[in-house]
């Protein structure tokens, strides 16, 4: 039986919404929340069997991995191969807020995100309840808050009536302020890549990375997976 927390203000519901999410998420079960684009479903990202649970309910396969969210910038430099300079610009210029990023993860990292190809995704998000959360959980795997092909969810209300009994948890912190996904960028290759534009236009991107929006070359698929 899911249950829905109102989180818009800071009083005891919203406590109470955070600490059923943060016992939700360890003890292997869905949670929605909101972020600063979209809603997001997520799980423990170190979870493998709430990750398999979390594709299933969406009603997709691995071929699109799950990005992961995290509440801090150094909760990142434990997660990648190399902490580099591109990549520390990167953050330091656009989180938290809508800039997810692909990079080489860490070798030693057990997960199971999906057909990674040996990368994951990471944003973290500019939303005070999404951090709360993940301050609590470390590092979770969230994708958007909807079944595959259907609309995304810009409110809890959405979220449920795709997802209904599937999420334990629903944390509801109004509508979303920016209520598109966010912007892909790709640096695991020799280039950076835009694999989506979303909540931050390329010409922002473009302009940190110090390269002409042009080079930002993007890929044949855009991804549908994440917030």
């Amino acid at each position: 039986m899911s249950r829905i927390y109102s989180c818009t203000d800071t009083g005891e519901i919203r406590s109470l919404g955070i600490k059923a999410a943060v016992g939700a998420v360890k003890s292997g079960r869905l949670v929605v929340l909101p972020t600063d684009t979209l809603y997001g479903l997520g799980c423990d990202a170190f979870d493998n069997d709430a990750v398999a649970r979390l594709l299933a309910a969406k009603d997709r396969g691995p071929d699109m991995p799950v990005p992961v969210l995290v509440g801090s910038w150094d909760t990142a430099r434990g997660l990648v191969h190399s902490y580099n300079d591109q990549l520390r610009t990167l953050i330091e210029a656009f989180w938290p807020g809508g800039l997810s990023i692909v990079v080489p993860q860490a070798p030693s990292l057990m997960w199971n995100l999906g057909d990674t190809r040996g990368t994951v995704m990471l944003r973290m998000p500019l939303h005070p309840v999404a951090i709360e959360l993940l301050r609590e959980t470390g590092p979770m795997a969230v994708s958007s808050a909807n079944i595959s092909g259907q609309p995304p969810a810009t409110t809890a209300a959405m979220a449920e009536e795709q997802l209904g009994d599937k999420v334990n948890v629903y944390l509801d912190g109004g509508e979303t302020s920016v209520g598109v996904a966010s912007s892909i960028i790709d640096v695991s290759g020799d280039q950076p890549r835009l694999l989506r534009e979303g909540a931050i236009p390329a010409t922002r991107i473009a302009d940190v990375l110090g390269v002409a929006p042009e080079t930002l070359t993007p890929a044949a698929r855009t991804p549908e997976n994440s917030r």
